[in-house]
């Protein structure tokens, strides 16, 4: 069963519709982007969720002071890192971001989640590209702790879900039109995904 994280989000329609559509995880952006939110409205957006849905903080190489302080405000769950970073254990369980250019090593052992996504472009994620999925070597790659992101969208997720058995696949801009959250999207996502889950058994 591949869960789902909807990532970018800002307001409470995209919210709730992520949640009926059966996403496990909501992604709120603290780096530079224009998806950033205030950790003080996370808190007042998911302050009625089910408890069984978990809040996942978005980081570029932040401070550790940084990301406890947004965990306490926001009332985080996991904390997903870009970037270079130090941090290998916080409060909270780390989702830590590889970005695949080429087929680098992965320091993956030492973090509870590992997440796959494109290169950096203008920002460090949620620039709706792909990678090459060939570059990745499977062979040594911890499918009990694989996330999945980069560029999916309706379309591709359920071959992304056959290539890579991921946990977890992780989309924000393949669920947007114009730049913001589109619930029909992000319904047709979550669906595909369930799709890809029946073929699989």
């Amino acid at each position: 069963m591949t869960q789902i994280k909807i990532c970018g989000l800002k307001n409470s329609s995209a919210i709730e519709a992520a949640v009926t559509a059966g996403a496990a995880y909501l992604g709120f952006v603290f780096a530079e982007s224009p998806r950033r939110v205030r950790p003080e409205k996370v808190s007042e957006l998911t302050k009625n969720l089910p408890e069984e849905i978990k809040r996942v903080g978005v980081f570029v190489s932040p401070t550790r002071e940084e990301v406890e302080e947004i965990i306490e405000t926001a009332g985080l769950d996991l904390i997903q890192i870009h970037g270079k970073t130090e941090l290998t254990e916080l409060s909270r369980p780390i989702i830590r971001a590889f970005s695949i250019k080429d087929q680098d090593s992965f320091y993956f052992y030492q973090y509870p989640h590992l997440l796959l996504d494109a290169p950096p472009a203008k920002l460090m994620g949620g620039n709706g590209q792909t990678f090459d999925w060939h570059l990745v070597d499977q062979r040594h790659l911890p499918k009990e702790k694989l996330w999945l992101a980069g560029g999916l969208n309706s379309e591709n997720v359920g071959e992304a879900i056959r290539f890579f058995q991921p946990q977890v696949v992780d989309v924000s801009s393949g669920v947007e039109t114009a730049g913001e959250k589109d619930l029909a999207k992000i319904q047709a996502f979550c669906q595909a995904v369930k799709i890809a889950d029946e073929q699989q058994k």
